[in-house]
């Protein structure tokens, strides 16, 4: 019996868990050894030392409690309970915070990750999320933009709203409120404004307070709502669309054909561009014998037949190359390739008898962005370009502008444009040549120097701040890579030479592991300041207050995008997580609708919403 991928995963983890615990235990097992006793009799001892050892060791070797959240946390979150399940980023937050919470209760051990850690791999996150969205953002902005900013308007007042109302009606001491909507808008920064306004003299604590005793008020109202929040909105975005009846999937595809102007075949740089895909065209070898065909050129015959090119040429088991134009004799062995059904019918007919001739067929086939680099092609024909270097190669898409048009023989091509080919590599490269560009293929390879460049640049942008009335108002580090990222694809999608080459498995992987590591990095941090708030009935209100200002704007927010603006629901969710401020939210979208098109109108609610919530967490913290 096969057994089932569930039970080889939880046993795989078992495993290592088992193996990290006795590595742990084996230098007490020695010990006690050495000592002349029997490690047996001293089970129970023992086991809790080598407990005790595993979460030392855990605190010793940071990345080994990283590594160990993700691999717990992944097979956690993939689990269904009646088709609900929490995904990836919300089971490695469970998992991180469990086992922060066990060391500090139950060993006294507080774990301490370092932010430079979290942040790294949130700015790769924040880029990689940017490359994939770049095109559709502008268009998405032209399409929906004041949607975008009423959307994220109203999620941050109803936030402010419920968090400052909720602390005043549970009477809740001075700190609590900037607090909670810090972690309810998880929004770490906050803290900082809040904080500003104790030591600026703009908030004066009442008497019998310390400014200390405000600030851990201000912390306890963070980690409480913020882990619950983390939590309560990945949920909750997750299955938006799905609680008003629509199909995330489905409107993911339509959305991403609305945006791309109806679209059919991605832009250049984007995620599949450059994928073969299926075609009813085939390569297949015939034996020449026609003497119709005996005595032409090979450029002869595909200006008389270019919709069944000859790819290669085998004379008496010597491949012959094509750039010399070889005048074809009898007996040659030509490899055509056309449509499948035309080969069948009429292939030996025309040709001459097919033949298994593997040297023949064994050829690459490529498909490629081309830039035309040459102004002298302005104005020049489709059909005079292919007669003049198409020889081999279907043109399978044609983009002026980042926008794909339609096309024929007598389209006329200009200098900028990008044609997306389909032939063999030396065509290929030679179409290249003649156009003035260079051939963009599918590579394996990522091109790091500009990757890193872009996120500097956005990096420092996002460093920018401008104090107005005491409150520093900064685009932010993270938004700012985001932005980076938007803006390469964006060019690269007018240009697919701009950035350098990106493998979308790559792409996928850094979007991935980066904000996952982040959360785990996160959880090893916040979870031990949980217990700090476990007082009498004031974390019962903060949890609540917490978690209403957390999930209830965003559901609003979608509300009104869906129902007022009549958004794509896909669409209306992106806009409502990125008011939110919560990236994990956006990636539950994602991974629920299959696609990234709801992070389009995520920068623009996001960066609104920012500065709007660090306005309200300094005048909440004024006002307490």
């Amino acid at each position: 019996m096969v057994m089932k991928r569930p039970i080889r995963g939880a046993l795989l983890f078992l495993s290592a868990f088992a193996t990290l615990f006795f590595i742990s235990l084996a230098p007490v097992l020695a010990q006690e050894a050495s000592d002349g006793g029997a490690p047996l009799a001293f089970f129970s001892p023992v086991i809790e030392q080598g407990i005790h050892g595993f979460f030392e060791l855990l605190d010793k070797q940071k990345f080994l409690f990283l590594l160990l959240a993700l691999s717990l946390g992944y097979p956690l979150g993939r689990a269904s309970l009646k088709g609900i399940s929490l995904g990836p980023t919300a089971g490695t937050l469970i998992v991180g915070i469990l086992l922060a919470l066990t060391a500090k209760l139950a060993y006294d051990i507080t774990y301490s990750i370092s932010g430079l850690v979290s942040t790294i791999f949130l700015l790769m996150f924040m880029y990689a999320l940017g490359l994939k969205v770049g095109p559709q953002f502008f268009a998405g902005l032209r399409s929906g933009g004041m949607a975008f900013i009423v959307i994220g308007i109203v999620v941050w007042a109803l936030n402010w709203i419920i968090c400052v109302g909720g602390a005043a009606v549970a009477g809740l001491a001075p700190g609590y409120a900037p607090g909670i909507i810090s972690g309810s808008y998880t929004i770490t920064a906050i803290i900082g404004v809040a904080t500003s306004a104790i030591q600026s003299g703009a908030y004066v604590p009442p008497e019998g307070m310390s400014a200390e005793q405000v600030g851990a008020n201000i912390a306890a109202g963070y980690a409480v709502s913020y882990v619950l929040s983390s939590i309560g909105i990945i949920l909750l975005i997750r299955y938006l669309p799905s609680m008003f009846g629509r199909d995330p999937i489905a409107d993911a595809k339509r959305a991403e054909i609305e945006m791309s102007g109806g679209s059919s075949a991605p832009v250049p740089g984007a995620s599949g561009s450059l994928t073969l895909g299926y075609s009813s065209s085939e390569i297949r070898a015939y034996r020449l014998e026609h003497k119709t065909l005996v005595g032409r050129s090979v450029k002869e015959l595909f200006d008389k037949y270019p919709e069944a090119p000859i790819l290669r040429v085998v004379r008496e088991g010597e491949v012959i190359a094509l750039q010399s134009n070889p005048v074809l004799q009898s007996g040659d062995v030509v490899a055509v390739r056309t449509d499948v059904h035309d080969l069948i019918l009429s292939g030996a007919e025309v040709i001459g008898p097919e033949v298994d001739e593997p040297e023949a067929r064994r050829v690459e086939i490529e498909a490629a962005d081309i830039r035309v680099g040459k102004k002298g092609i302005n104005g020049k024909t489709l059909r005079e370009i292919s007669h003049e270097s198409g020889m081999g190669l279907q043109l399978r898409a044609l983009f002026r502008q980042g926008n794909e048009v339609p096309f024929n023989d007598e389209t006329k091509i200009y200098f900028g444009d990008v044609l997306r080919v389909v032939g063999p590599d030396s065509r290929v490269q030679a179409a290249a040549d003649y156009l003035g560009g260079r051939a963009i293929v599918d590579t394996a390879v990522t091109e790091v120097s500009y990757m890193t460049g872009a996120m500097a640049v956005g990096y420092l942008f996002g460093l920018i701040s401008i104090t107005v009335g005491g409150i520093p108002i900064a685009l932010g580090t993270s938004a700012g890579c985001l932005l980076a990222g938007i803006f390469v694809s964006y060019f690269r999608s007018r240009n697919p030479e701009f950035g350098g080459p990106v493998d979308e498995g790559a792409r996928a992987f850094i979007q991935d592991i980066g904000l996952n590591m982040f959360v785990a990095v996160l959880a090893a941090n916040v979870g031990p300041k949980i217990i700090q708030s476990f007082q009498g009935t004031t974390v019962i209100w903060i949890a609540l207050i917490g978690t209403l200002g957390a999930l209830v704007p965003p559901f609003v927010g979608f509300f009104v995008g869906f129902r007022f603006f009549k958004l794509n629901s896909v669409v209306s969710a992106g806009a409502a997580t990125g008011a939110r401020n919560s990236t994990p939210g956006l990636n539950a979208i994602c991974a629920e609708s299959q696609s990234n098109v709801a992070a389009v109108p995520y920068p623009i609610t996001y960066a609104l919403t920012t500065v709007l919530a660090l306005l309200g967490g300094y005048i909440a913290m004024v006002i307490s």
